[in-house]
């Protein structure tokens, strides 16, 4: 049972890697998309930029651990305050996504409270 935790919690930590660092690369092949949802809630569009930074940080710290406990609460703040963004009850794809970034924000929080989190 131990091994099936070990590889259980790597796996995850893995994916949800994968899921930002696929926002970062999102974000850097092709920000406009990004940056009309910025302008959409009337905030500058520049902030596409912090936010594929706090992306890559947030892939290596799930990736590679360090403090990883902190970052997953950081970076389930950032899906439930994102989710505001995809919030469109007429968009079926925009409230996927909506709903994708909460349970995201779910797993992110299991991972910090998990005791091999440090």
């Amino acid at each position: 049972m131990i091994n099936h935790r070990i590889w259980s919690f790597r796996a995850g930590r893995a994916l949800l890697g994968a899921f930002f660092a696929a926002g970062a690369l999102q974000k850097i092949t092709d920000p406009v998309p990004a940056m009309d949802l910025l302008r959409g809630m009337g905030l500058p569009a520049v902030l596409v930029w912090p936010a594929m930074v706090f992306n890559v940080a947030g892939a290596i710290a799930l990736w590679f651990g360090p403090r990883l406990s902190l970052m997953a609460l950081a970076l389930a703040a950032y899906c439930m305050v994102t989710s505001v963004f995809h919030f469109l009850p007429d968009d079926p794809w925009q409230m996927t996504i909506f709903v994708k970034n909460w349970a995201i924000a779910g797993g992110l929080l299991v991972l910090a409270g998990h005791p091999d989190a440090r």
